[in-house]
């Protein structure tokens, strides 16, 4: 028995097209509905860390995303200078076990149709183009009308709608995202053959400079400065801003360099962070993943974080039999503390390169790695 027949997932990001898929093999009823009309083809690189791979093997979609993505196992860290030195290789920690690799790189938009393609053999209705307009719940469930003027009742719903979701709002919870005085350029492009693990180059033009594999024959590569309005800024200018900025890193990124020519390719998005205290739900309505925490990359935890919350939400919802006070105790004992810990972590060695301080990062991540190594 479970303790929802049906559920409602707003939202198919990772963390809500995962949940989704957990539900829906134990048996219950899952509708997702998603803003977008459909998913992107076009979008940078996602690093997934050991224990966020640790879920999508529970997902049943590890090899496949073996396939699309790239693996390694250690972290390089480079000199500005111009020769681009490698200071130091350091093994990374495998966080999701002895068996998993440390980390994958790959494409965003190739994870989201591998994990649409799961929800919907496991028998959850998407629905593409679609999102809620309101809700109304009771001691037993809550009503949902949809922007296509449908509707429907449920057990349960699940607001994994992202950063600046809908669900949060429409529960009353006045939160909202806080910047951390850092932007980011990204860019997605081909790979050269210097580039077979993320490499990090702290100092120069920019706080940090980096790049990840995402595939045999691409990678993203991102530039993190004090943020700036950049709005105004062309497709075409972004391109230029981004190399001009690069030139100052040299080794590995000298051949990646002439490959940054799509200014489609090229992105500017400021750091931000939240933690919603607990608890996370509002009677039969929870927030997960950037709904309920998000947190700068500076740690690459954020989707590790999000299939974490999944992971945890459904093997409670699945191996209770009543949504109660004790299961939502159980949830939050489980994901509060620790997201809100890798929040923190996150956060705090963006400030020590602000502040011009400097911290223990070492230690910093040490702690975060082995917290996030032990099963949520």
């Amino acid at each position: 028995m479970t303790a929802v027949s049906s559920v409602l997932v707003v939202g198919s990001g990772v963390a809500g097209t995962a949940t989704a898929i957990l539900l829906a093999e134990a048996g219950v009823a899952v509708d997702l509905v998603e803003l977008d009309p459909e998913i992107s083809t076009v979008g940078s690189g996602i690093t997934l860390q050991g224990n966020a791979l640790r879920v999508l093997r529970q997902l049943g979609v590890w090899e496949e995303v073996r396939a699309a993505g790239y693996a390694f196992d250690s972290l390089g860290l480079r000199a500005p200078d111009p020769a681009g030195a490698l200071l130091a290789e350091i093994p990374d920690a495998r966080t999701g076990g002895p068996d998993l690799p440390a980390t994958v790189g790959m494409p965003r938009p190739d994870l989201a149709r591998i994990l649409h393609a799961r929800a919907a053999a496991a028998g959850v209705k998407i629905r593409m183009g679609t999102t809620c307009s309101g809700l109304r719940q009771d001691g037993a469930g809550v009503d949902v009308g949809f922007d296509d003027r449908s509707a429907g009742r449920y057990d349960l719903v699940v607001g994994a709608d992202g950063i600046r979701s809908w669900t949060r709002r429409a529960l009353g919870i006045d939160l909202e995202p806080r910047a951390t005085g850092m932007g980011i350029w990204r860019a997605f492009t081909r790979r050269p053959a210097s580039v077979t693990r993320t490499d990090l180059y702290y100092g120069g033009p920019a706080y940090i400079a980096g790049y990840c594999p995402t595939g045999e024959d691409s990678l993203y590569a991102y530039l993190v400065e004090a943020v700036q309005d950049r709005s105004a800024l062309s497709a075409d200018e972004r391109l230029a801003v981004m190399r001009e900025l690069s030139e100052a890193y040299h080794g590995p990124w000298d051949d990646i360099r002439p490959l940054l020519d799509d200014p489609s390719r090229v992105h500017y998005t400021r750091f931000e962070t939240h933690v919603l205290p607990a608890p996370w739900n509002r009677g039969h309505v929870v927030l997960i993943g950037d709904a309920a925490h998000s947190c700068p990359p500076t740690l690459a935890q954020g989707a590790a974080q999000a299939l974490e919350d999944a992971a945890v939400l459904a093997e409670l919802l699945t191996s209770r039999d009543a949504v109660d006070q004790d299961l939502w105790d159980a949830f939050h004992a489980r994901r509060h503390e620790r997201a809100a810990a890798v929040v923190a972590a996150s956060v705090q060695l963006g400030q020590w390169m602000l502040d011009g301080e400097r911290g223990d990062v070492p230690g910093l991540m040490g702690r975060i790695a082995a917290l996030v190594s032990e099963p949520a």
